[in-house]
């Protein structure tokens, strides 16, 4: 299965950081204050996840791509 990538560098650099940071909310949820909020840190992993492959299910759904293809040259 080749799954073509959908997703620009710079949506990817915001998805790796923003999953990063709710991944860091996590320890909340075992040592600081025990809310429900902390447990939402969880769903860090979905944008890092995506951010790292490149590829969103979502924006394959509706047919957005942010991707730049490479530029070939033809001889």
């Amino acid at each position: 299965m080749n799954i073509k990538k959908n997703i620009g560098t710079p949506d990817r650099i915001a998805r790796i950081v923003l999953g990063i940071i709710f991944l860091l909310i996590v320890p909340l949820a075992f040592t600081g204050p025990k809310t429900t909020l902390a447990y939402l840190g969880f769903f860090g992993i979905i944008p890092l996840l995506a951010g790292i492959s490149g590829y969103c299910p979502p924006y394959a759904l509706l047919g957005i791509n942010t991707h730049r293809r490479e530029r070939t040259v033809n001889q």
